[in-house]
């Protein structure tokens, strides 16, 4: 497969337990014990996705994937011994692809790793999908999305949040998430706001195609765009 692994564990027989599981599928993986040294090792290496635990010795795993997507968009699959709602919703929220209780089994996460890198094209370094792949295309250096085949007259705002989308769909992004992904100011912005360009962005996607509603309501929880267009 030649994609690599982090895992961020300070458990050795449960990082180990990954490892050996990790290779079989033919992974590789690079094992860090602490969170300080993972910026350092994602500067410096080609990560795929991370597996990361949330009760480390030095950092919060909360906190460091919130360092994390401040410069990368690599998918990260939490590890945790927290199995209450809340926390795994504030997880998804910081920017988790996938949460993964304690015990669990290491079969599992490899199947869970695999959903999520086929989700994210196979390219955890977070760059765009290829041209054409799929019903949009985006032109980066002219800000354009082309949607079956058609360019969008998007606002900035709508621009935004449909690359955010387009560069993971399925995944789901709370209202409070999109602003403080898209918005300068989110603390000036309210929910109906998030849910007003939503509209608009829907209105535009049905005047090129009727037939399709590329984006996904999940009630009370936030907005995704649509898997396996």
């Amino acid at each position: 497969m030649g994609q690599t692994i982090l895992i961020v564990e300070d458990e050795p027989a449960i990082a180990e337990n990954i490892k050996f599981a990790l290779e079989t599928e033919g992974y590789g993986v690079i094992w860090q014990s602490v969170g300080g040294q993972v910026m350092a090792t994602l500067a410096g290496a080609s990560v795929d996705l991370i597996v990361l635990d949330i009760g480390l010795p030095d950092l919060n795993g909360l906190d460091l994937c919130k360092q994390i997507r401040e410069r990368h968009t690599i998918p990260v699959i939490f590890l945790t011994a927290r199995s209450e709602e809340i926390d795994r919703v504030v997880g998804l929220e910081i920017g988790a692809d996938d949460y993964m209780v304690k015990p669990f089994s290491p079969r599992e996460l490899a199947a869970r790793v695999r959903a999520v890198l086929r989700r994210t094209n196979g390219d955890g370094g977070g760059a765009m999908p290829a041209p054409g792949a799929g019903c949009f295309r985006i032109v980066e250096d002219k800000r354009r999305i082309f949607y079956d085949g058609q360019p969008l007259d998007l606002s900035r705002y709508e621009y935004e949040i449909l690359k955010l989308f387009i560069q993971r769909p399925g995944r789901i992004y709370s209202r409070e998430t999109l602003m403080s992904r898209v918005w300068d100011a989110p603390e000036m912005s309210m929910d109906r706001t998030v849910d007003a360009h939503i509209k608009n962005l829907r209105k535009k996607l049905k005047a090129v195609r009727d037939d399709l509603d590329p984006i996904v309501t999940h009630r009370s929880v936030g907005y995704s765009l649509r898997e396996g267009l």
